[in-house]
């Protein structure tokens, strides 16, 4: 016999993929076969488009990676259970996974034999496009039944909002019952609508309303009116700029029912459409709004939203510092009428950057500020780019979200530090570590950066075996032979330490 594992995958798709129903054509396989089923791995209710949640077949490849599999093979019912990754070469890429180890893949219900010949590798790969077209094809079909539903009048998802309520209607459009917050229709013919919610509800709408176009006041300034009353939104949160904003500028306040002003298709990423790409049916619910009341609202956030030249972002930062005598990022987004402090950021670079365009000098030197920020952005990249180093010569890397420490293979932890440059008076340069002695890792990298602090010069590998429990090091642009024995200007000398210390230090 055979020693073999199973692996099973039911989404919400068809009842025909139930995982019972896989398991006994699995079972039937095997016995034909001759393979013993020693383990299973199944995941319920996971979609196939990628590997995000289907914690069974992670473990799997864990499993299969780390030696421990205690099988010869991996039995599955077809292509699409294995998944309907929208890259084929993703689904390839798994699979070979274990076929490096040894293990071969069976995939118990289609027409061929994965036994490598090139019908078969031919016939895998028209299955593995067709796993994924059918899911590009599904939501082409539920997208246009959610389009059309939208322009029926019918709310698609999410809550109500403030002032608002859902409401469940019947195939002939008769109200039926409300529905209350996280609860949802049991009946495939029911549809849901928005109705008016609670009067007070309704006439503080209104009055958020009337306080922005009629007296003028800012998004944050109503927040706190509001909240010194007492009013809470309906998730009995305080009120806030946002939620006002919300309210402020969505059309199902007027009735109309807008659909697609963000897509997350197939699990992709996220993208917020333009407002041509919405789908929309004016007067689809009952107003609780004035429409030219709204449209003067609209019309007032869109001259705030407007995109400012250089120049006009320059000139409204003078008049700033004409009234107030002096500039923060503080002074700057609390004012309404003004572009953000991140607009600026986006524009010149920084913040300080625009101060010295209009001839303004901080009190302080605030470089520092900027310069942490830059490492903070920084941060997620060098990260990114060093798993991507480790992994490029064979290591597998797990991130820890909490402190960031990357283990390797399971066994060897890695700190990532970035450290800045900084000038002596006499005009060397010089950077200061700090190591976590809390986490102890096995290896610290140092990412020296270049005087400008914004470009890596070099990487400094660090084991801790030779370090020790130092918590700073200082560096300069020459070191001892022992820091420079570790010296790269790539991560390739980090497969000869992952070999050696973390062993080392064990022992």
């Amino acid at each position: 016999m055979i020693r073999a594992a199973q692996y099973v995958r039911m989404s919400t798709d068809h009842q025909r993929y139930s995982t019972e129903n896989q398991a006994e054509a699995i079972a039937a396989y095997a016995a034909r076969r001759n393979f013993e089923i020693v383990r299973s791995y199944a995941d319920e209710g996971r979609s196939g488009l990628n590997i995000a949640g289907r914690d069974a077949l992670r473990r799997l490849l864990d499993d299969v990676r780390d030696g421990v599999a205690d099988y010869e093979a991996v039995l599955v019912y077809d292509i699409s259970r294995w998944g309907r990754f929208q890259d084929a070469d993703e689904s390839a890429y798994y699979e070979f996974i274990c076929r490096e180890r040894g293990i071969n893949v069976h995939y118990c219900a289609e027409q061929f034999d994965n036994d490598g010949s090139l019908p078969s590798n031919v016939m895998k790969s028209i299955k593995r496009v067709m796993a994924g077209e059918y899911s590009r094809e599904l939501s082409s079909k539920v997208f246009a039944g959610q389009c059309r539903l939208i322009t029926l009048g019918y709310r698609q998802g999410g809550p109500a909002g403030f002032g608002l309520r859902r409401h469940l209607v019947n195939e002939h459009n008769e109200l039926k019952a409300p529905l209350e917050r996280g609860e949802h229709k049991s009946l495939q013919t029911d549809r849901v609508i928005l109705v008016p919610g609670p009067d007070a509800e309704i006439e503080t709408v209104r009055r958020i309303y009337r306080m922005f176009v009629g007296e003028l006041r800012s998004e944050r300034e109503i927040a706190t009116v509001l909240n010194l009353e007492g009013t809470r939104t309906d998730t009995g949160a305080a009120w806030t700029r946002p939620t006002v904003r919300q309210i402020l500028s969505n059309e199902k306040y007027i009735g109309n029912n807008v659909y697609n002003r963000v897509s997350f298709k197939l699990k992709r990423k996220r993208v917020i459409n333009d407002p041509d790409m919405w789908v929309r049916q004016t007067g689809a619910f009952e107003a609780i709004v004035d429409t030219d009341l709204f449209q003067a609202a609209q019309t007032i956030l869109a001259e705030r939203a407007r995109r400012f030249s250089d120049e006009e972002l320059l000139e409204l930062l003078r008049h700033l510092l004409a009234s107030r005598g002096e500039l923060s990022g503080m002074i700057i987004d609390e004012i309404d009428t003004m572009p953000s402090t991140a607009a600026y950021r986006s524009r010149f670079g920084s913040l300080l950057r625009a101060y010295q365009l209009i001839g303004y000098q901080p009190a302080r030197d605030y470089r520092y500020v900027e310069t942490n920020r830059q490492l903070r952005l920084m941060h997620p990249d060098v990260v990114a780019r060093t798993i991507a180093g480790i992994e490029a010569i064979g290591g597998f890397v797990e991130v820890d979200e909490q402190t960031d420490l990357l283990t390797v293979n399971h066994e060897a932890t890695i700190a990532l530090v970035i450290v800045r440059c900084r000038s002596t008076p006499a005009g060397s340069l010089h950077w200061r570590v700090r190591l976590d002695t809390g986490l102890q890792p096995d290896i610290t990298i140092a990412v020296r950066l270049e005087p400008d602090n914004r470009q890596i010069r070099d990487y400094y590998l660090l084991p801790w075996i030779d370090i020790g429990a130092t918590p700073r090091l200082g560096m300069a642009e020459d070191n001892g032979i022992l820091l420079d024995t570790y010296r790269t200007d790539d991560l390739a000398p980090l497969y000869h330490l992952l070999r050696r210390h973390p062993l080392e230090r064990r022992a």
